[in-house]
């Protein structure tokens, strides 16, 4: 195998750096992190307890146990078959470019600048959503913890308003973006801590809640009570579960990370994909325990989803709160309890901002980004320091609409997750359509299978971004309309519409930055 002129010797050594200078890009990241590392940062961003902790009202709400025990066992699988395919590609084109750089190169010479602009506009405004989401769902957690720790909202507790929440939002990412300031090394412990604290956390509260739960769901409740009366004139079986899958897809996202730090992980071609797929597959059976735990304790659903409760409506929170007060007189031990999903979710915040540094960085490298020259400078611990604060301000930028209107908050927050999906599918689509017979597989490959794997995988995608498009609520008015299809569409539009007036006359897609 030819290696291009100039590339360091420790590209011979490194496959991963090796097959990033046949691509024509040079090592400019600090390449430092094991397979283990990548593992735990992509893990601490799927973070099963953030996403299950801060959705399970819905889920609760919409088919109750059932959708939430079986809809997570048909999202999981399904999206196994998403990361299967990113995995195979990822071996490919191991690059911080990740899925927009892949759709260049399987889009064919014709389409590939346009296939390139719209997955990582897509990729790129979703994973900014992805970190707003989190970091905004953490200062909410705070605002009820705080709420119950001066006595709850039946006690007089204070509650905090909009403006004080999203101070704690910027607080929060401010903290984030100081910590992504740090080298990757640093990163690589944290996302390990991260990830143990995930694992660990779930198997804590697994065995305090039954403890201290005086009246515990019995298996027959937890297997088969389906939910159907969610006050928001819905009364569908079918319907009603597939709104409860929104639990599940949400909270299994942002396993493109390790596609995104391929330039910093040791033979990326290799351990990328092992960090994509094992990231899900734990995620999985950790979500399914933590599912089960939380069930178990629930013993009066609409009590839990009331407003009026002391936790104002945040179900798991009353679940913990309640039960410590029941057994001990007070709540304390619910609070301090918790602190184990807030955690968690500053953890998984941490990893989205880092994810999103680097796609931008990337994003950047290739003349993308307005500016751009300023993004993908590193300074001299080879941190893409201007992009990491960036994505910060933008994350808190996406937050403001919150002081206005929750509905338009929510509609911008689900452009994470069907922004994010559509930028999986693109290059997955483009893989099996386009460049069936001339694609090359890297060290991990589907083989013969890949292209029925790849198809199940566009077809997933599809399904939920229609159902991530549908009502929530009837009757359907200025306040309970869903404007998911609206954001994703009006970002759409504006994604098109800018290649069409301007970007086609001058992005090219990834522009090498070695001689080959």
């Amino acid at each position: 195998m030819l290696l291009p002129k100039n590339v360091d010797v420790v590209a011979k050594l490194d496959s991963g750096n090796a097959r990033l200078n046949e691509l024509g890009y040079k090592q400019e990241l600090k390449r430092d992190l094991s397979v283990l590392s990548s593992f735990a940062l992509t893990f601490s961003i799927i973070s099963v307890v953030t996403g299950i902790t801060t959705m399970y009202n819905t889920g609760l709400n919409f088919g109750g146990p059932v959708s939430l025990v079986y809809g997570w066992l048909i999202t999981g699988t399904m999206t196994m078959f998403v990361g299967l395919s990113m995995s195979e590609i990822c071996s490919s084109y191991p690059t911080s470019g990740g899925l927009y750089y892949w759709s260049a190169k399987l889009a064919g010479p014709n389409w590939a600048p346009f296939a390139s602009w719209v997955t990582g506009w897509f990729n790129v405004v979703g994973q900014w959503a992805v970190t707003t989401s989190v970091d905004y769902s953490l200062a909410e957690m705070i605002q009820v913890m705080i709420l119950l720790a001066t006595g709850g909202k039946n006690g007089g507790g204070y509650e905090a308003s909009k403006y004080v929440v999203i101070a704690l939002h910027a607080g929060i990412l401010l903290t984030h973006a100081v910590l992504n300031s740090l080298s990757i090394s640093w990163l690589s412990f944290f996302g390990k801590v991260a990830a143990a604290w995930n694992i660990l956390g779930v198997f804590i509260l697994m065995i305090i809640i039954p403890v201290v739960t005086p009246d515990r769901a019995d298996a027959k409740f937890v297997f088969t009570h389906f939910n159907t009366d969610n006050g928001d004139g819905i009364h569908s079986k079918f319907y009603i579960f597939t709104l409860g899958l929104l639990i599940s897809q949400y909270t299994i996202l942002g396993y493109d990370a390790s596609a995104h730090m391929s330039e910093e992980t040791k033979n990326a071609d290799k351990n990328g994909p092992k960090a994509i797929i094992s990231s899900i597959g734990i995620s999985i059976i950790v979500g399914l325990a933590y599912i089960l735990g939380i069930t178990f304790a629930v013993n009066n659903i609409p009590e839990l989803l009331s407003e009026d409760n002391d936790a104002g409506g945040y179900v798991i929170a009353q679940i913990l709160y309640q039960a410590f007060k029941s057994r001990y007189g007070n709540g304390v031990g619910g609070i301090v309890c918790l602190g184990i999903p807030a955690i968690a979710i500053y953890f998984a915040g941490m990893g989205s901002l880092t994810s999103n540094s680097r796609m931008l960085y990337a994003f950047s490298r290739d003349g993308a980004m307005p500016l751009s020259p300023l993004w993908h400078k590193v300074n001299k611990q080879e941190v893409p320091l201007n992009a990491v604060w960036l994505s910060a301000i933008i994350a808190f930028s996406m937050a403001l609409p919150s002081l206005g209107s929750s509905v338009a908050f929510q509609a911008m927050v689900s452009i994470a997750t069907i922004g994010l999906y559509i930028s999986y599918a693109l290059p997955i689509f483009f893989r099996v359509a386009l460049a069936r017979q001339s694609f090359t597989p890297g060290p991990f490959s589907l083989g013969r299978y890949g292209v029925f794997v790849g198809w199940t995988a566009i077809l997933w995608v599809a399904t939920i971004s229609v159902l991530f498009s549908l009502p929530v609520s009837y009757p359907i008015t200025d306040q309970t309309l869903n404007y998911t299809p609206v954001a994703v569409g009006g970002l759409a539009l504006i994604i098109v519409s800018s290649w069409v007036l301007n970007a086609r006359h001058w992005f090219k897609g990834p522009v090498n930055n070695i001689d080959l």
